[in-house]
């Protein structure tokens, strides 16, 4: 097939939910896609936060292939020895104290689940969330997502308060004067052009739910699973949330996710409160298991860490500021960024924008070489020269 012949169908077949690259993606390795045309891009962008192996990695590939021959799929409602040891593998690396695990098929099925847990535990049903906060576009999600995404659907929503995202006091009268089930934050608010804030702000933040009752979650679809230099970010603030949820990079591609829950909340589930028909199936379990061997053998967090050390050592001193971490990152331009992602393209280079248009985030693949990378921030900076506006 053609360019051509892809953009008709799917224009024609999909409603129109995406505004896409002007690309047909057809094939990858590593952190190189390839269009229908057989040109060659630096994906640092990596299918939106999720390949942080890089393309058809070799382990998960062969993860997969070997299971097809075995079991497709099959339910909860039986045990899996693939299922089993992604569960001991995801347990492992978790935070101690948090090693319970749930597994569903997206990132915002993880969350519902957080959420669903928080009300059940508490007997609450308010929630407290963040401005510029993004956590999935179901509803229950779509009820702790703040602007835009939410304002079509808030009144079938449950209840929730929104706080500035980043100062602590304005959540901290929050918790004191309300009785929520939950606080739900993403600790980088990707979405938002990589907000971040202290490891104080959030140690505040846990102290404040202890004294209100109130479930401490952890929304690390992006930022877990060692893409920001450790599994769980929570371990560089020293902060143990209620419920951390995980997605994006945890299949390297295949759709999964997960909920790591707190032993505490965890002695309080019963048969039949939470149910999923897809997640924990065989081949998304395989994808798992692989995926966290490579992190675990491959030093996949101390290369994140590495490829955020170059990109602040390039680029920290040429541009207004650098924020996130690892393979997490946002850089913030001070001008409007839509040239410069499109002139990125054009010289075969992936990035992304986000709400703050004057940021590009960067997500590369843990595994990109890190000459490669300082090959992007030399056209970065040609490209930033050339952007309409520029002295």
């Amino acid at each position: 097939m053609t360019h051509t012949d892809i953009v008709q169908l799917e224009e024609r077949f999909q409603i129109r939910t995406y505004r896409k690259k002007p690309i047909a993606v057809v094939r990858g390795e590593g952190c190189w896609i390839w269009d229908a045309a057989d040109k060659r891009y630096l994906d640092l962008y990596g299918g939106h936060c999720v390949t942080l192996l890089g393309h058809n990695h070799p382990g998960v590939t062969a993860a997969l292939k070997a299971q097809l021959d075995q079991l497709t799929f099959y339910s909860n409602a039986v045990y899996s020895p693939v299922r089993a040891r992604a569960a001991e593998a995801l347990a492992s690396l978790a935070p101690v104290g948090m090693r319970n695990v749930f597994f569903c098929s997206t990132g915002t099925e993880a969350n519902e689940t957080a959420l669903k847990l928080a009300r059940k535990t508490t007997g609450r049903t308010e929630m407290l969330a963040m401005e510029g906060g993004f956590h999935g576009r179901t509803i229950g999600s779509l009820s702790v997502t703040h602007g835009k995404y939410r304002e079509p659907y808030k009144d079938v929503m449950g209840p929730t308060t929104f706080v500035p995202f980043g100062d602590a006091r304005p959540a901290l009268s929050a918790l004191r004067k309300g009785a929520y089930a939950g606080l739900i934050i993403e600790p980088i608010q990707s979405m938002a052009g990589m907000a971040e804030s202290t490891a104080g702000y959030f140690r505040l933040l846990r102290e404040a739910c202890n004294d209100a009752g109130t479930a401490l979650i952890f929304d690390e679809i992006q930022t877990g699973v060692g893409r920001t230099g450790t599994f769980s970010i929570s371990e560089r603030y020293g902060v143990l949330p209620d419920l951390i949820t995980m997605a994006k990079s945890l299949g390297n591609g295949v759709p999964v996710g997960a909920v790591l829950v707190s032993d505490a909340i965890a002695g309080t589930v019963r048969y039949g409160d939470q149910g999923t028909t897809f997640g924990g199936g065989m081949l998304a379990m395989a994808a798992v298991e692989a995926t966290l061997a490579a992190i675990r053998d491959d030093d996949i967090m101390e290369k994140a860490r590495r490829i955020e050390v170059t990109i602040r050592h390039r680029l920290g001193p040429k541009i207004k500021e650098i924020r996130g971490g690892g393979c997490l990152l946002g850089l913030d331009l001070g001008f409007p960024v839509a040239p410069v992602v499109s002139a990125l393209l054009q010289d075969g280079i992936i990035v992304a924008g986000s709400n703050h248009p004057n940021v590009i985030r960067v997500m590369p693949p843990a595994i990109t070489p890190l000459d490669e990378i300082e090959n992007f921030t030399d056209i970065l900076e040609s490209c930033m020269r050339e952007a309409p506006g520029v002295a």
